[in-house]
Parts: C-alpha cells; sequence; structure tokens
C-alpha cells in the first residue's frame, strides 16, 4: 500500500494545528497523504448506512484509493444512520466536510492520510424519510451496510427471519415511514419501482458468512409483509453480492484523538488501524459497480471459503482471547497474545478445534493463516480493547464460535477448548473478574445473559438451555459435559488453572 514518509512529529508540534476541513487540506503537515483529486467534482454513487470506524478504514479507503488514481469520481458515498446515536457523528463529520484521517499503525512505523471519499450524510429522521429520498434517486447505484452481525433480525440458530420482532412488525405496518434500515431500503426500492428508476445493487460489509444472502433474506421477506409484488420485484431485480471484509479497527478514545493532534491535525473523528486489509467480493452488481479490484480488492464467484477462513480463525480467534482477557483484566488484545496462557491457549484452540474445518484458499492454508492472524494480534501498535472485541457475545458466540463445536461433534475431532471459551463466556457475564471488579454490560441482552450465569454456577445447563444461542447443543452429551466440567473449574479454582489443565491434555 502507498503511504507518506514518516511523520516529524516535534516540527508539527511546534506550528498551528488547522481543523479538518477542505480548506485546510494544504495546510497539514507535509507527511500526511491528502486527497489528490477535487472534492467538489465528485458525485455520489453510494448510500452507506452505518457510519463507524470500521467502514472508514476499509470501504471508504478502498474507494478513495481508487479516486486517487483519477477513477470513480462519480462512485462518492453519502453517509447515512438510521439511530439516534448517529446524530452526534453526523454533525462531527459534517463540520470538518465528512473528511476523515486515518493512522495506520504498524509495527514498525505510522502513516497518516486524510480520506476524501464521503461527501456528505443524509440527516437522521426518525421517519427516515431523508435517507429513503437519498436512496431513490437514479444516480444511487449501491447501498451497503455495516449495522453489526446481530443487526439483520435473524434468529442465529435456525438462521430465519425474525418477522415477528416488534421494529419488523413496525416496519410492516409503517412501510413508509419505517424505522431500521431495511425498512427504509424496502421504501426506497418502492419509489424506485413506481418511477421506473430500477434497482440498486445491496451490499452488506458486515462479518456474517453469507452476509449477501442473509440480506437478500430480510430485504425480500421485509418487503413480502407489506407488498408481496414488490418483494417479488426486488427478488428478480435486485442484487446482493456475498463479500468477506477485514481490517482491525479499533475504537476511537481520548487516546487517538490526542495521538493524531500530537501528529498534527485537529479531526474530532479519526481512525486507526492496523497495517492490512482485505475485501473479497462477489462480483454480483445489478446497477455497475467501481473497479475496487484496481485498489486491491479482490473480485470472485466463490467468497464462502475466504469469508469461513476470517470469520472462524480471526472472529473466532478473538473470541478465544478476548472473553477470558476480560475475566483475567488483561486490557488489550496484544496484552492477550503476551500472556503467557492466552497465547498459547489461542494457538492450540485454534490450531485442532477450528483450523480442521477449514478449507484452504488459493493464497494461503488454514495453518499459516493462523500464523497471520498471530502476528496481526500481536501488533503492539493497535490498542483494541478485550471489551471491545468481547462485546455483543450472543450474536458472536454463535456466529464465529459455536459452528466449529457443531463440525467438531459432526466429524469427531476436539471440542474441549471450546467449551471452555463457553464456559469462560458464561463465567464472564455473571458481571464480575476473577480479581473482583464489575464487568459493565456488554451485550444486548445482558440482564438475561447475566441472569442465566448466576444460575449456571449451581447449574450449568441453564446457561446452554439458551437455545437462541445454542439451538440443541445442550443435548450432546460430550459438549454439556466438558462445558459443566470446565465451569466449575473455573468457579472452584480460577480461570488460569482451567486453561493450565486445557493446555497439559
Amino acid at each position: 500500500m502507498d503511504g507518506p514518509r514518516q511523520l516529524d512529529e516535534k516540527k508539527m508540534q511546534n506550528s498551528a494545528i488547522p481543523s479538518l476541513s477542505n480548506s485546510t487540506l494544504t495546510k497539514l503537515p507535509s507527511g500526511v497523504k491528502i486527497p489528490n483529486y477535487d472534492r467538489n467534482n465528485l458525485t455520489a454513487g453510494i448510500v452507506h448506512i452505518g457510519l463507524g470506524n470500521f467502514h472508514r478504514a476499509h470501504q471508504s479507503w478502498y474507494l478513495h484509493r481508487l479516486m486517487q488514481q483519477g477513477q470513480a469520481h462519480d462512485w462518492a458515498i453519502i453517509g447515512a444512520g438510521v439511530k439516534e446515536f448517529d446524530k452526534a457523528q453526523r454533525l462531527k463529520l459534517q463540520a470538518q466536510d465528512f473528511l476523515t484521517t486515518l493512522l495506520e499503525l504498524s509495527p514498525v512505523g505510522r502513516r497518516v492520510e486524510v480520506v476524501g471519499s464521503m461527501i456528505d450524510y443524509v440527516p437522521i429522521e426518525a421517519d427516515n424519510g431523508a435517507l429513503i429520498a437519498q436512496m431513490a434517486k437514479p444516480e444511487i447505484k449501491i447501498v451497503t451496510l455495516t449495522v453489526t452481525e446481530g443487526g439483520y433480525y435473524i434468529d442465529p440458530v435456525s438462521k430465519s427471519f425474525d418477522s415477528s420482532h416488534p421494529d419488523i412488525v413496525y416496519d410492516a405496518t409503517h412501510p413508509e415511514a419505517p424505522k431500521t434500515a431495511f425498512g427504509a431500503m424496502v421504501a426506497a426500492l418502492r419509489l424506485r419501482r413506481d418511477s421506473g428508476v430500477g434497482p440498486f445493487t445491496c451490499q452488506s460489509c458486515d462479518n456474517l458468512q453469507g452476509n449477501g444472502a442473509t440480506l437478500r433474506q430480510v430485504i425480500v421477506a421485509l418487503a413480502g409483509l407489506s407488498d408481496p409484488k414488490l418483494s417479488e420485484w426486488i427478488e428478480a431485480n435486485c442484487s446482493f453480492p456475498n463479500s468477506m471484509v477485514d481490517c482491525i479497527v479499533p475504537a476511537t478514545t481520548a487516546k487517538e484523538l490526542a495521538l493524531v493532534h500530537a501528529l498534527g491535525i485537529s479531526d474530532e473523528v479519526p481512525v486507526t488501524h492496523e497495517d492490512f486489509r482485505q475485501w473479497v467480493i462477489e462480483d454480483d452488481f445489478c446497477a455497475g459497480r467501481p473497479d475496487w479490484d484496481i485498489a486491491g480488492a479482490t473480485f470472485t464467484n466463490d467468497v464462502h471459503d475466504f469469508e469461513m477462513m476470517k470469520i472462524r480463525i480471526l472472529n473466532g480467534g478473538h473470541q478465544v482471547i478476548a472473553v477470558p482477557g476480560e475475566l483475567l483484566s488483561i486490557e488489550t488484545i496484544e496484552q492477550c497474545m503476551k500472556n503467557s496462557l492466552l497465547g498459547p491457549l489461542f494457538k492450540k484452540v485454534i490450531l485442532s478445534e477450528v483450523a480442521p474445518h477449514v478449507k484452504a484458499i488459493p493464497s494461503i492454508t488454514p495453518e499459516n493463516y493462523v500464523d497471520l492472524v498471530h502476528k496481526r494480534f500481536s501488533n503492539p501498535k493497535i490498542i483494541d480493547t478485550t471489551r471491545r472485541v468481547a462485546f455483543d457475545g450472543s450474536s458472536r458466540q454463535p456466529g464465529f464460535l459455536i459452528p466449529s463445536i457443531r463440525d467438531g461433534l459432526a466429524n469427531a475431532t476436539p471440542i474441549d477448548g471450546l467449551a471452555l471459551i463457553q464456559a469462560s463466556w458464561a463465567r464472564m457475564c455473571e458481571g464480575t473478574r476473577e480479581d473482583g471488579t464489575l464487568i459493565e454490560p456488554n451485550d444486548p441482552f445482558w440482564d438475561e445473559l447475566q441472569a442465566n450465569a448466576k444460575a449456571a454456577r449451581s447449574n450449568p445447563s441453564v446457561w446452554l438451555e439458551m437455545s437462541q444461542i445454542y439451538g440443541n447443543l445442550a443435548k450432546e452429551p460430550q459438549f454439556a459435559n466438558s462445558f459443566e466440567t470446565w465451569l466449575g473449574i473455573i468457579w472452584n479454582q480460577g480461570l488460569d488453572k482451567a486453561i493450565e489443565i486445557y493446555l497439559e491434555v
């Protein structure tokens, strides 16, 4: 990846720090790479819903890099959100002309770049009127989303669409003024059908295996609840490409804000990220697309093997270390990897219980990918907290780890380490670390999880009976017995002892 030269921090600290905007780009420190294109000449082609750090470090960057090569200037991004908390983010970005500073942190240095591929952000409204109107415009060819793994109203066990969810019931009965991003997309597609504009591509960029197929299921089903003919039109005309996305992007805290400021940039919403990106996309776009492959993305009709390797090993590996790390009061993922127990735990669980169920892809074997992930997790410059990674376990555990448990049971391969992680999660959800400090709520369903975690201390089956997470795994003696054994050891002897026992076997 191209990048600017290293920055002279002392020199920058002694100079005035301009607020980031179009007018101050040329006043930024000389080591900061800035857009070489005229942002005033950009026109929109994409609406992105869910404008968090990951999107701005990943999809937005790929488009920016293409623009830097003189291409895709009619594919600029318009940001959007459907949550009340999105309003603050919109105001911050609006104040700096929708520019974002990216700070790439590698073990040997850092590079700074200002990304300019986003040109607007629609107002957040209760009825999503502005968003619907924007998506209905003829120039919009793609609508992309990063709304988190748990934001698709899909039952994690049955994989079926939850049409009974209150949000979905509301959107079905108020199709012209919906609450959800999916309802807004359906409303916009209705307008496009009725006006003859035609469809747009619906592109999920979330960490879901088969994310395009999942998005198709949600949009088609939701449309069918209020307008079956529209549902049929969407099914026949829209495309939903599957994709795999990969880049470790920590949350922005006061530390990151101070770091960017120290480098000579006044940015209210900067993003730090690792020195690795990957984007693998199914080439299925009904209304055209940018040539992201020129910027480093991979177009393929075989996304599944790529995404399975990444979701099972990287995302699953994150859970293997983050949950125990939270219990042991270890603050960051890098510190987890340095820990004398958690580093070996990661290697053993992933190599012996996850990798055997992952296919090799043309560029790398599962074993080599484990080594790559180990190196990425160990990057000392990436301050990625265990709390962030362990967040939303009710979605991440069934999405990233539990499929490997099912594969292990089906193929008679080990699952004891994965059962240990499930027991660690149950212990974590009790709400205290092993040093007695409190764990603040860290899941949308925290109250239910905490109640079940407390009950599981004396009756472990209570935890596994959460069928929305485990399905029928409570009835699998090998897994249930292993889970019960580990949970007992964790409560009675401590997590360290449980991990030591596992590593000695």
